[in-house]
């Protein structure tokens, strides 16, 4: 075989576009941005991309004040079981 021949050339530039495009193959089938002929990435731009993300930011905001409300309660709640009985009692009597 002549290593300095145009065959060789040629079949080294056919192995990496080759392995160019079976790597885009994969990405694209796994959902991962793609690469141009210059390593730069691409992404799919998706029409409800933007509407998804409102979506889960104001589901997450919701999460989280509820998370905030049942702290609360659980603080509250650890504060009677750990006080001592007379003391509960107490406050109970207090507040009628």
């Amino acid at each position: 075989m002549n290593w300095g021949g145009p065959g060789f050339v040629i079949a080294i530039i056919a192995i990496c576009t080759a392995g160019w495009i079976i790597n885009n193959w994969i990405r694209a089938k796994h959902g991962y941005a793609l690469e141009d002929e210059w390593g730069g990435k691409t992404e799919k731009k998706d029409a409800n991309a933007a509407r998804q993300i409102e979506l889960l930011a104001s589901e997450n905001e919701g999460m989280s004040n509820k998370i905030g409300r049942l702290e609360e309660r659980i603080a509250v709640l650890e504060r009677i079981v750990t006080d001592k009985s007379g003391r509960l009692s107490q406050e109970i009597e207090n507040l009628r």
